[in-house]
């Protein structure tokens, strides 16, 4: 016998669906031990932008490029100064650089002026021999930005990393901000940035939001201004609701009151002057009205609306079912193989039964399964075929045998019979 296979194989602006809620709900028990964390060693593990730098408070001398730059790629708005080893990566970041720039405009409304630098090297050492004088990058960092002098500092190695876009992305907003205006509050610097590159819609902003919610830990903006929060549990509440803020603004009042904000910072106007004027309200009010909403979007309120029950109710009975069932398949599985192999036992028994059988000899019956001896039978050999008695021998006078007369036919015919010869005799 073979196996077989017996086996089956079985909305709004800003993307608050009940949908994303559903998925994102699904990925943040994953995310529980980490998100439900109150406070983490200074050694703990850093936040998402641990390997971003910033270098705008302190004044650097432009200078010629270093001698280890070997080669220039050059594009509408960049111009891309790369090491022997990074030749390649210059010309793929020249070819995507472009489109990623052009998205800042949905965003911020404007387009900041001038050609931006990027110096690219393959390593540490070269990363580190690329930068300003003065202006070298901290330690744990593969990107730096020098907004004054729109220059930024990349590492070739970390574009192919899987949020290399996002740090490229990261870095060119700091960079247009600063050539736009100076006096961006840290928040808005921080929520620009996480929009262009995407980073709001991440796993971790969703479940930092959804602590910082459940717990009463949202900051407030104006203590979010200049200073960052040192604990990283803190710190990723502080970006995740930065971006979470932006993302408002800008779903709310488009790209045109955006860029109204923009233009007011650049004339020199403080951040919450400018503000008042692009948007026609205070950032205190506005800031009020988008906090009252946190709940309904990051809370537990979701969980309880009947559209988003329904589908996480769904979701997880279509989850045991499939659990179910797939431990029924290997029951059944498990039952079929076990039967099979009592099949083949069977089988070989019966097989080896037949060839005893056939070499048993035919005087012998087996009447009983093997080494069963009780229940064996002998049979008679067969007797001779009969045929007429005749005397028994006698001694002969001189000690002879002799056997009897030869009988003598008395049967019509008997008498034309010959004689049968004698039969010797023993001297």
């Amino acid at each position: 016998m073979r196996r077989e296979s017996r086996l089956l194989c079985l909305g709004d602006s800003e993307g608050y669906s009940p949908m994303r809620h559903l998925l994102v709900l699904l990925l943040l028990l994953m995310a529980m031990p980490r998100a439900w964390a109150q406070t983490l060693a200074d050694g703990a593990t850093p936040h998402s932008h641990a390997t971003e730098a910033l270098v705008d408070d302190v004044v650097l001398v432009p200078h010629a490029p270093p001698a280890l730059v070997t080669g220039e790629v050059t594009t509408r708005r960049f111009r891309i100064l790369h090491t022997a080893a990074a030749a390649v990566a210059a010309k793929d970041l020249a070819e995507q650089i472009e489109p990623v720039r052009d998205s800042f405009g949905t965003i911020l409304g404007r387009d900041w002026p001038g050609v931006t630098e990027v110096r690219l090297g393959v390593g540490r050492e070269e990363f580190e021999a690329l930068a300003l004088p003065g202006g070298k990058p901290p330690g744990w960092a593969v990107a730096l930005a020098y907004p004054t002098h729109q220059i930024i500092l990349l590492d070739a190695l970390s574009l192919h990393a899987p949020d290399g876009q996002q740090t490229l992305r990261h870095e060119l907003a700091h960079v247009a901000l600063g050539q736009l205006a100076k006096g961006w509050p840290r928040w808005f610097q921080e929520g620009v940035a996480q929009n262009v590159t995407g980073e709001r819609f991440s796993i971790t902003h969703y479940s930092a939001l959804f602590r910082a919610v459940t717990q009463e830990r949202v900051f407030h903006f104006e203590d979010l201004s200049s200073s960052w929060p040192d604990v990283p549990a803190d710190v990723e509440i502080a970006y995740a609701q930065s971006a979470a803020f932006v993302a408002h603004l800008s779903a709310r009042y488009g790209p045109v009151a955006m860029g109204q904000l923009v233009d007011g910072v650049r004339a020199g106007e403080p951040f919450e002057t400018a503000f008042g004027k692009a948007f026609h309200t205070s950032l205190s009010v506005e800031e009020a009205g988008w906090r009252d909403g946190l709940a309904a979007r990051y809370g537990w309120l979701p969980l309880t609306t009947s559209s988003a029950m329904l589908w996480l109710t769904a979701s997880v009975l279509c989850v045991i079912a499939f659990v179910r069932r797939r431990s029924q398949k290997a029951h059944r599985l498990a039952e079929m193989t076990a039967q099979e192999a009592a099949d083949e036992a069977a089988l070989r028994l019966m097989l080896a039964s037949q060839a005893a059988d056939a070499s048993t000899p035919p005087g012998l019956a087996r009447s009983a399964p093997e080494n069963d001896w009780s229940d064996w039978t002998i049979s008679p050999a067969p007797s001779p075929p009969e045929h007429a008695e005749g005397p028994a021998p006698t001694d002969s006078p001189s000690g002879e045998f002799a056997t009897g007369p030869e009988p003598t036919g008395s049967g019509p015919g008997d008498e034309h019979a010959e004689r049968a010869p004698a039969k010797p005799t023993l001297h």
